[in-house]
């Protein structure tokens, strides 16, 4: 079942502006959980999901592309620099910025701590950058035509990732 789970615009701070501003197809997904969540967390649990389980498999069996849960322990602590098919791009304290094997695509995590109830509360967000390529016949900048039937499908899944994390976040609190 999926817990609410919102598209809004990139915060300001996004390690995801820069390729915005380049004209990357970016999105951003968010969604509130009711006690601090540090960043690392948040990373351990939206790649250990059984959800993100499944592209973890996809990923080893077609392109031989094998991840662990050790790594991604490793990844959340900050202690490696590629996971899967993905290397870091950037990182800072409360960001992870993963870009794919090709270059092609970005997936970007954020924590955002606050306590405007007067209780300890996270905002969670999820999101991706897609670069747009030169399609040869026109020689403009485009995201193709994979990526442009596909994206209900995308914007679909990453509702469902983040929404599987925060439920993963949820589960170990109680």
């Amino acid at each position: 079942m999926m817990t609410s789970i919102d598209a809004c615009a990139l915060p300001r701070e996004s390690l995801l502006q820069r390729l915005a501003s380049e004209g990357a197809f970016t999105d951003c997904y968010t969604t509130q959980i009711s006690r601090a969540v540090s960043q690392t967390q948040f990373v351990e649990a939206f790649y250990s999901t059984a959800v993100f389980g499944v592209e973890r498999l996809i990923l080893n069996w077609a392109l031989g592309k094998a991840s662990t849960l050790s790594e991604v322990k490793q990844l959340a602590a900050g202690a490696a620099d590629s996971f899967a098919a993905w290397k870091v791009e950037a990182r800072t304290a409360n960001q992870l910025l993963l870009a794919d094997f090709k270059g092609r695509t970005r997936s970007w995590l954020m924590t955002e701590q606050s306590a405007e109830t007067g209780q300890a509360a996270t905002q969670l967000f999820f999101g991706s950058a897609v670069m747009a390529v030169i399609d040869p016949t026109s020689g403009q900048k485009s995201l193709g035509a994979g990526f442009q039937s596909m994206l209900w499908f995308h914007q679909l899944y990453s509702r469902v990732l983040l929404s599987a994390a925060k439920s993963r976040l949820l589960s170990q609190s109680e």
